[in-house]
């Protein structure tokens, strides 16, 4: 569903992402793990079509910047991108509208499991950080995208929120979306995922297969991070 093929991205001299590939199938959650200044936000901005590079992104078949594939992607980033002069429920409408989607009730169910429903008539700009959020994950999601990204997504977040995040991406999974979510809070995805790729200083260091033998992701991580793994 999701390839990633040989992207490069340079910053003047710095490679930010360096000759990366790595794909997600349909029904699979991937985590992209790795210390900060990895190069995950970079790579992930890429895949959103948010920044340029070289090398080939393919979504369901396509490149990743085809209005096709603009329409199936999900894309929540680290900081709550939200429109202060919007209420809550405009949000909801302005997705829909833009993605040309019918309201079928799901971004009401989204805003009630993060507990947004009575705050549907008030303006963003009312909203705590973690509200917004809350709020800009329900904008990623309602209109039902077959690939979903999630920057940092827990960041921001009380406990209660995590918990409904973490039950979201096993509604993704059995969904059969592509979920790809970049952190570098290994706990809070420890039971969440199929495959690991393990990023450092803006390559691809390893990739680890849930259930498979040997140490522990958290063990992996450290290994590769703090140079005890090539």
């Amino acid at each position: 569903m999701l390839e990633i093929k040989n992207i490069t991205k340079k910053y003047g001299k710095l490679k930010a992402n360096d000759n990366i590939s790595f794909s997600v199938s349909s029904g699979e959650i991937a985590i992209l793990l790795g210390p900060n200044g990895a190069g995950k936000s970079t790579l992930i901005k890429s895949i959103a079509g948010l920044l340029r590079f070289d090398g080939e992104i393919i979504t369901d078949g396509e490149g990743n910047k085809t209005l096709h594939s603009k329409s199936i992607i999900g894309y929540i980033p680290e900081m709550p991108t939200v429109y202060d002069m919007l209420t809550v429920g405009e949000h909801i409408e302005f997705i829909l509208r833009a993605y040309k989607k019918e309201n079928d009730g799901y971004g009401d169910e989204l805003l009630e499991l993060f507990e947004l429903s009575e705050k549907k008539d008030k303006l963003c700009k009312e909203l705590s950080k973690g509200m917004q959020q809350k709020l800009s994950i329900c904008c990623g999601l309602v209109h039902r995208p077959k690939i979903v990204i999630f920057d940092e997504p827990m960041v921001g977040l009380d406990p209660h929120a995590i918990k409904n995040l973490k039950e979201i991406f096993l509604k993704l999974k059995n969904e059969g979306c592509a979920v790809l979510i970049s952190t570098h809070m290994i706990d809070s995805v420890e039971n969440y995922w199929d495959t690991a790729y393990i990023m450092m200083n803006g390559q691809l260091k390893q990739t680890v297969f849930n259930g498979q033998e040997g140490a522990s992701l958290s063990e992996t991580f450290f290994a590769v991070t703090e140079g005890g793994a090539k």
